[in-house]
């Protein structure tokens, strides 16, 4: 396997910006994207308390539209997207037969018949060629992976809504969670979201991928009188697994459902068939056999993906996600455990660096915003 290089990754529109700002830069999904600036946990507390400023450019943007989109979307997502008004936003997920992730996703309804998927960004091309096969059936709908005509920043932390609603004329107040509205932002042409991906308030904002820069420098000025702060995909993920907030290709993958995932509540039960939608029938009415549940250490150490869990000595699975809090000063993780051990106080042990640490499930998520 030949090694990646810098020249085969992706570039975000503001890769030369954070190259010029010193961000650490990694590959991240096919990209080369900033993991930290001033440090993890320096980016982490800034958007708990303040404000950060996230480049998600390297999301994935699937357009679906024609007089039968909603028949389309229907079909391919688990959400039921006929409960979506025009600006409303919904978090789903693409799943197999067997009920399980292709990949999870939010869905925007732009249009009664037109809609758009923002996908993860190592999936992109899969899930477009997965898409695009699915719908060949559902009548007038045809799907256009539009990724390179969008750049994605993301505001987020309790003094987003001050900073952002500096630069636009949007009502931004007046936005309820997961709804959406078009306007301009620092005089481009935008479409704003309150959505994000850290447990806090903030925006996520659509714009051409040639402006994405001036939009950029705009926020960093405007945010400057409350400290706000450039931040990585290092903070973001400490910030989501907090949140409790799923991650694909660790928490969530084509082997775990909805159910096991405590993602009941985004599949449309009451809607008609949708891809997968037998099998998470059939595991509703049995019931799932294994959970994913949330744990916080008891003894010294840090879970890491991937290390093995064990209950009454015998191995039972591995954390899917863990990290030490920057702001709950915890060590924290998640695991899939046997529906019976599933229950918060359950004490389980995890191996760390072949030393076998206690945790304790705990509720989920472990941090909610005030």
């Amino acid at each position: 396997m030949e090694p990646v290089t810098d020249t085969s990754l992706k570039k975000t529109p503001l890769h030369a910006r954070h190259r010029a700002a010193g961000a650490k830069m990694v590959p991240f999904g096919g990209w080369d994207m900033p993991l930290e600036y001033s440090g993890i946990v320096d980016e982490h507390m800034a958007v708990r308390t303040r404000a950060g400023l996230f480049d998600v450019s390297h999301m994935g943007e699937i357009e679906i539209a024609g007089t039968d989109a909603l028949a389309g979307v229907q079909r391919i997502s688990s959400n039921d997207a006929s409960a979506l008004q025009v600006g409303q936003a919904q978090y789903s997920a693409l799943l197999t037969a067997r009920g399980t992730f292709v990949d999870d996703l939010l869905v925007y309804r732009l249009a009664p018949q037109h809609f758009l998927l923002v996908v993860n960004a190592a999936n992109t091309e899969k899930d477009f060629a997965w898409i695009d096969n699915e719908i060949k059936t559902a009548g007038d709908v045809v799907a256009v992976d539009a990724s390179s005509r969008y750049a994605l920043l993301s505001v987020q932390g309790p003094a987003a809504l001050d900073v952002l609603g500096s630069l636009t004329e949007i009502d931004l107040p007046g936005m309820k969670y997961y709804r959406f509205a078009h306007g301009e932002v620092a005089n481009v042409r935008a479409t704003v979201s309150r959505t994000g991906y850290t447990g806090e308030n903030g925006f996520e904002v659509f714009v051409p991928p040639q402006s994405a820069e001036r939009v950029w420098q705009a926020i960093l000025s405007a945010g400057q009188a409350v400290d706000l702060i450039p931040a990585g995909l290092g903070a973001r993920d400490t910030l989501r697994l907090e949140a409790s907030m799923r991650l694909y290709g660790q928490d969530i993958d084509d082997t775990t459902t909805p159910l096991e995932a405590g993602l009941e509540w985004i599949v449309g039960w009451k809607k008609g068939d949708f891809n997968g939608a037998a099998a998470l029938r059939e595991q509703k009415s049995q019931g799932p056999s294994r959970k994913l549940v949330g744990f916080e250490m008891l003894d010294p150490g840090i879970a890491r993906h991937g290390h093995e869990v064990f209950i009454n000595g015998e191995t039972c699975g591995r954390v899917t996600s863990g990290t030490q809090t920057p702001f709950l000063k915890k060590a924290i993780g998640m695991a899939y455990l046997p529906i019976a051990y599933a229950a918060p106080g359950t004490e389980i042990g995890v191996d760390i660096r072949s030393r076998r640490a206690r945790a304790r499930v705990v509720p989920m998520p472990f941090y909610r915003r005030p």
